[in-house]
């Protein structure tokens, strides 16, 4: 997985999303279901351009929330293929939050997905080699 307190974010920026109010908790944070969302969209964004078509959300093997997203924050989520099976693809992520609209960002969450590719019918179907 990724390394735990990095203070550069590792993979490739793969989405950039604005933390907005309707995204809250009632705590004021932003909710770990919507950031799990994003980082779920961008997995799968990185998982059907090395798998090369559809593919599915099948197990988070691992997700971690380290510090909170506030409202207003830029989250940004980074990705790594981290292995490809013969149907199946672990992406590494990790999400950070630019505070402030700035440059000064932290680590808030990171994970590991798995996806499924699926061929037109819907059925499991192999990941090319490259």
């Amino acid at each position: 997985m990724m390394q735990p307190n990095g203070t550069e974010p590792t993979g490739q920026l793969t989405i950039r999303t604005l933390a907005m109010p309707a995204d809250t908790n009632p705590a004021g944070d932003i909710f770990g279901g919507w950031v799990m969302s994003q980082m779920d969209i961008a997995g799968a964004i990185a998982a059907v351009e090395r798998a090369h078509g559809r593919v599915v959300t099948v197990a988070v093997e691992a997700m971690t929330f380290i510090a909170p997203v506030k409202v207003g924050d830029i989250l940004c989520v980074y990705t790594t293929v981290e292995r490809v099976g013969t149907t199946s693809i672990t992406i590494a992520l990790e999400a950070w939050a630019r505070r402030n609209r700035l440059d000064d960002r932290v680590k808030v969450t990171d994970a590991r997905f798995v996806y499924v590719a699926l061929g037109e019918d819907g059925s499991k179907r192999a990941i090319p080699s490259a």
